[in-house]
């Protein structure tokens, strides 16, 4: 998966999916530009990271929610490295777990900007940089089914972003590809904070491969469609990696 000369941009590149991530591509030969909202002590030992072993790197803040902070990562990437090929859509959240007779209209809304709004941004923001490449958005298992308990607002964000990219597939050929990547329960920050110890011990003796899953996995299969002399023939599809939990 040589990538010597692409310019790739991971958002949520401070922790986890997204660090794993940039520093796979990084590996592989590609500059990296690193977007984090407030994981600046990950964002920066990434960086260092990958200049340490001789790669391009830097990291930015900015709130993915707001038009401008896209525009001003994609303005940034291409002044410093050159035209982008490669995108990857890590940022997003759960923020909390709600039913939906509690779920306010100020939550879903929440939940719809930060994960799918937020991805709808980047990619155009990105697009006047880019006339051919990758692009690989970050769904869920919760897309496939349904999510854990209060978390349907997350779950639709994340369907939603499964049927974004199947639309631009369609829209980009044929010189950007794009898929998604829909992992299950991962060892991440965002399961310590937001699912119980008993859930993630109930899904490893459930699926087939009896554990989780790593963030350096996920990166894998995200630098594999990122790099077209693999994956040409890949667009428009949602890859699920699970363990097993959920076939499609």
């Amino acid at each position: 998966m040589d990538l010597t000369g692409k310019v790739a941009i991971v958002t949520g590149g401070g922790r986890d999916i997204g660090s794993a991530t940039a520093l796979r591509l990084a590996k592989e030969g590609a500059a990296v530009a690193i977007n984090y909202f407030s994981s600046s002590t990950g964002a920066d030992e990434t960086v260092a990271a990958i200049k340490a072993a001789g790669g391009k790197a830097f990291a930015m803040q900015g709130d993915l929610t707001k038009q401008e902070d896209c525009e001003a990562l994609a303005n940034k990437t291409a002044e410093e490295f050159g035209e982008i090929s490669i995108l990857v859509n890590n940022s997003g959240g759960l923020v909390g777990r709600t039913t939906i007779a509690d779920c306010s209209l100020e939550h879903w809304n929440t939940i719809m900007t930060l994960n799918l709004t937020s991805t709808f941004l980047m990619i155009k923001s990105c697009l006047p940089h880019m006339k051919e490449g990758a692009i690989v958005n970050i769904s869920s298992q919760a897309a496939r089914d349904g999510g854990g308990a209060g978390s349907v607002p997350y779950a639709t964000s994340k369907g939603a972003v499964m049927t974004l990219t199947r639309g631009l597939a369609k829209e980009l050929g044929p010189n950007i590809r794009v898929n998604c990547v829909c992992p299950g329960m991962t060892d991440t920050d965002f399961h310590n904070i937001f699912t119980k110890d008993e859930a993630r011990r109930g899904f490893e003796a459930a699926a087939p491969v009896k554990r989780q899953g790593r963030p350096d996995e996920i990166a894998a299969l995200i630098t594999f469609l990122a790099a077209g002399d693999d994956s040409g023939f890949m667009t428009g599809t949602n890859i699920d990696i699970n363990g097993g939990m959920v076939f499609s």
